[in-house]
């Protein structure tokens, strides 16, 4: 098990927890953070017995963004990490999941500030949880900048465009309670539960079929983008081997004697 001075993990049951550990910068994102991010991503797409990842944040904050400095400055925290960064241009890209979708589901359990590059990598998550103080938002045009770790494609994917745009344009912050009314969040709780609440979510899916989460994941990224006879096609083509599967035969067995099923993903 990985981690870095600024990227904490560890394991809860068949949970991958990732936690921004970098309080004091409110987890801004730092080279050691992002490659904390990617080497995590890795363990759980290649380790079968992790089969949900929560994705969370230090000290009462998610992520408030890059620190700019910290990536680009000599001699700073984490320069110990930057041959890994040379020799993986896009490991950033893929740390930040804009060019990278672990196939496991990824919930987010936001704490305080979730904005610019926190915003970003939230959008990379699946499933999201806030706590009521929570404020969200792409503050880059207030700072002449854009947001490129893909806010302008993505978001408007994931909520109402008119919505996203005005998130885009203004750059103003987001409460907890209007990100979950635009739809980037579902689920808005008591601040400092979120990540009970998001571990609650990963117990129940670590409680069904990896091998059916898993393509039920991604079926759904797969066919976002087609039309719905090509998705429909699609689906059957991912999903009509998940029936053959001794998972399956394992989940009805389990289902007539009224005893949880023993998923070993086969």
């Amino acid at each position: 098990m990985g981690g870095t001075e600024h990227l904490g993990v560890r394991r809860e049951g068949a949970t991958l927890v990732l936690t921004l550990d970098r309080p004091e910068a409110k987890n801004a994102l730092s080279l050691p953070m992002l490659v904390g991010l990617y080497d995590g991503w890795t363990e759980a797409d290649e380790d079968d017995s992790v089969r949900s990842i929560v994705l969370t944040g230090a000290g009462g904050s998610f992520c408030a963004g890059m620190d700019l400095k910290a990536l680009a400055g000599k001699g700073m925290a984490g320069e110990q990490y930057r041959d890994r960064l040379t020799a993986d241009p896009d490991l950033h890209w893929k740390a930040m999941l804009r060019h990278h979708r672990p196939r496991k589901p990824v919930i987010a359990a936001v704490e305080g500030y979730c904005v610019a590059g926190g915003t970003e990598i939230l959008q990379g998550t699946d499933i999201r949880v806030a706590g009521q103080s929570a404020t969200f938002g792409l503050f880059e045009v207030r700072r002449g900048l854009f947001p490129i770790g893909g806010s302008t494609v993505r978001l408007p994917r994931q909520i109402p465009r008119t919505h996203a745009l005005e998130m885009l344009l203004t750059g103003r912050p987001y409460s907890a309670r209007e990100a979950a009314d635009i739809g980037l969040i579902g689920h808005v709780v008591p601040d400092g539960t979120a990540l009970d609440t998001a571990l609650e979510i990963a117990e129940r899916i670590n409680a069904c079929g990896p091998l059916a989460v898993e393509a039920v994941k991604a079926s759904v990224y797969a066919t976002a983008e087609m039309t719905e006879t090509e998705g429909l096609a699609a689906e059957l083509e991912r999903g009509w081997p998940i029936f053959d599967t001794d998972d399956a035969k394992e989940g009805a067995r389990a289902f007539t004697e009224k005893r949880p099923p023993d998923f070993r993903r086969h």
